[in-house]
């Protein structure tokens, strides 16, 4: 697990003139790499093409082949390709064998060097025999193309955007593994995003391709965005992007049980190879316990199990962790965050985030202390809830579409439902206008604080699943957004680009209804939410985490499973149970579910109140975020004096927007 850095000029073609070499090129891609130096700590590399239209930057985090024979960029000297490469294809070995059938030799043990003799045979495609997490940059001199490429599931981040260089007025494609690091590059204007913010006051964090940064674009998950020097007569440097991989409809195919617990079982033994100290985070729940279960039927006694508890009874969990330690054999190291030391790592915490998200520092802590107990590898239960339907929307979203079906507004185009939008907009209107300015204070955001919403989103999945997971309701979004941002809000649907809402409905057309919130699950909480922000946590501190329920060949069999074998009974995972943990004493998990969550609701009204008061007193800030501050400090009164509806990540989520925006001196335009 690494950092990538690079920067793209135009691309000459063959007859073309050579044109004169650019200093700031390279230093552009030197302070990125710097910038990324915590992902990378074992080394730095950097690699410019012959005719300097390409330059590249590593930092590398040796997990495989700890040698110098590792060592990134990485160049075949028989086609001249070159890859800067962060992440891990898992399959490498099997498919080292099929080149090596083909006449292939090798001068490492590492899966870097894989991934370039791959493509030199196969070319961009061979990306399809992939089975990892990944995020690359590939020069091919050959087709004079660049290309790059994200993991199948989006586990692996990769950033771009085009500036115009001042030192010879030509466009640059500028690369990174983080947002932060394009920032330092000295390149990117300190702006946030319009769009982008009124995402976030949506959901507590950014839905891709937009970033908190005006300019900055996400790569989309599986995706291949390719430039290169064109047709005789067409433009150089054409961005485009194609998918190379999509989820299937439960429709597609259909699987069996047994084939799926091979691919959990093979997911799971390929992810604990590594060269360096290897754990596995348990919190005692369903989805981390099996894969610590199956990873210790791997590997018998070797499984090193980590866990972190509080000093807030109601949320720790560790007795529960340590239950299942010792059921599997494992053995378990416990460490409690405490409120004082959570107050003390807060400002590393924050640094942390790449972009703001309400979750994100959950990682940072839980990364942090698995690194200080010398793990450079862990692997998370991540993905069980998402692909096995542990979710109150597995059950909420399909009950709500069989409802609306034979109500009269159902039909979106209809004169009904023309008049009951506009009923329920009044209505919610009136009722936060009483609230906020005759009342001033905050309204419920929480299930009957919706009511209107989710009467608009009708029988609309997208905007269904959307509104459930909303922070605020419309209006209050509404109150809480400036300028700019306010503008932005009403060209969105539902929190999302009209471009990115039409995506994902295509995404679950034809499926059935709780395989379509699976794959929503994977689209947005997973892939815009928990997979950035655990890649930037975790890599903080230096640690990689593999996240084999994420395997996308194991999700591609899932998907193949009869909905009513795979979500029955609802949320209780029974099927991810039989599969993984068959051998455990069932009342091992028979007890309420319970995300891992810090007791931010708790120390938000004590030690840490001091400091967010500061943050929401600061009218300035607040503008600078896009918000408008006599909102804020409305909302922030009434959490503080517990009025109803309004949970701690409300207003935790503007805490660390404002933080965020102050941290990195980003801010709106003025």
């Amino acid at each position: 697990m690494c950092g990538i850095a690079g920067a793209i000029r135009r691309i000459p073609g063959s007859s073309d003139a050579a044109r004169p070499r650019s200093d700031r090129i390279g230093a552009f891609v030197e302070r990125i790499s710097e910038a990324q130096h915590h992902r990378g700590p074992d080394g730095l590399g950097l690699w410019e093409s012959r005719g300097q239209e390409v330059v590249f930057g590593h930092r590398r985090l040796a997990i495989l082949d700890l040698s110098d024979a590792g060592a990134q960029p990485m160049v075949d000297d028989d086609s001249g390709c070159a890859v800067t490469f962060n992440g891990e294809v898992y399959n490498f070995p099997e498919i080292r064998r099929d080149l090596e059938a083909l006449g292939e030799t090798f001068g490492s043990s590492c899966d870097t060097e894989v991934v370039l003799k791959a493509h030199k045979r196969w070319g961009i495609d061979a990306v399809e025999r992939f089975r990892g997490i990944f995020a690359l940059a590939l020069w091919d001199p050959r087709s004079r193309a660049v290309h790059l490429v994200r993991d199948p599931m989006g586990i692996k981040p990769l950033y771009w955007t085009a500036i115009r260089d001042d030192g010879s007025g030509e466009e640059v494609v500028l690369f990174a593994s983080e947002v932060r690091a394009l920032l330092a590059s000295g390149a990117v204007g300190r702006r946030l995003d319009p769009a982008a913010v009124a995402s976030y006051l949506w959901q507590g964090f950014v839905v891709g391709p937009n970033t908190i940064v005006e300019g900055v674009h996400l790569l989309p998950a599986a995706s291949i965005l390719t430039l290169d020097a064109g047709d005789p007569g067409q433009p150089r440097n054409a961005r485009r992007i194609r998918q190379y991989w999509r989820m299937p409809s439960s429709a597609d195919r259909k699987t069996t049980v047994a084939e799926l617990r091979d691919e959990l079982v093979r997911a799971v033994e390929m992810q604990l190879v590594a060269d360096v100290p290897l754990g596995v985070f348990l919190s005692g729940g369903i989805d981390s316990s099996a894969v610590a279960a199956l990873a210790s039927e791997a590997a018998p006694g070797a499984v090193h199990t980590f866990t972190i508890g509080f000093d807030v009874p109601a949320y720790d969990e560790t007795a529960h962790a340590q239950r299942v330690a010792d059921a599997v054999g494992s053995r378990h190291t416990r460490t409690v965050l405490t409120e004082q030391a959570f107050q003390g790592q807060l400002p590393d915490a924050f640094r942390a985030i790449d972009q703001p998200t309400f979750d994100g520092i959950n990682t940072y802590f839980v990364s942090r202390a698995a690194r200080d107990a010398g793990m450079t590898v862990a692997l998370a239960g991540t993905g069980g809830d998402e692909v096995f339907g542990g979710y109150p929307s597995f059950v909420e979203i399909p009950r709500m579409l069989s409802a609306s079906a034979w109500l009269p507004f159902a039909d979106e185009g209809g004169a009904a439902r023309r008049a009951l939008d506009g009923t329920v907009t009044l209505g919610a209107r009136l009722a936060n206008e009483l609230s906020w300015d005759l009342l001033k204070r905050a309204p419920p955001q929480t299930r009957w604080g919706k009511v209107a919403d989710l009467a608009r989103a009708g029988r609309d999945t997208v905007g269904l699943y959307q509104v459930s997971y909303a922070l605020f309701t419309r209006e209050t979004q509404a109150v809480l957004a400036d300028g700019a941002v306010r503008e932005a809000q009403r060209r969105q649907r539902h929190g999302l680009p009209e471009g990115v809402a039409a995506a994902w409905r295509r995404r679950i057309d034809g499926s059935e209804a709780r395989h379509a919130v699976s794959v929503l699950e994977l689209s947005s909480f997973i892939g815009e939410r928990l997979l950035r922000d655990t890649d930037a946590a975790s890599m903080a501190v230096g640690l990689e985490v593999r996240v084999p329920l994420l395997d996308h060949v194991l999700a591609e069999t899932a998907a193949g499973i009869d909905p009513g074998r795979r979500f029955t009974p609802p949320r209780e995972k029974r099927l991810l149970r039989e599969i993984a943990l068959g051998k455990l004493d069932p009342a091992l998990f028979d007890r309420p579910k319970s995300g891992f969550v810090l007791p931010i609701d708790v120390w938000a009204r004590q030690r840490l109140q001091p400091r967010m008061n500061a943050c929401f007193a600061n009218a300035e800030l607040a503008r600078r975020a896009g918000l408008r501050g006599e909102t804020v400090r409305t909302l922030w009164r009434s959490f503080t004096e517990g009025r109803p509806g309004l949970y701690w990540s409300r207003v935790w989520a503007l805490y660390v927007l404002m933080s965020w925006c102050q941290t990195h001196d980003v801010s709106v335009a003025a």
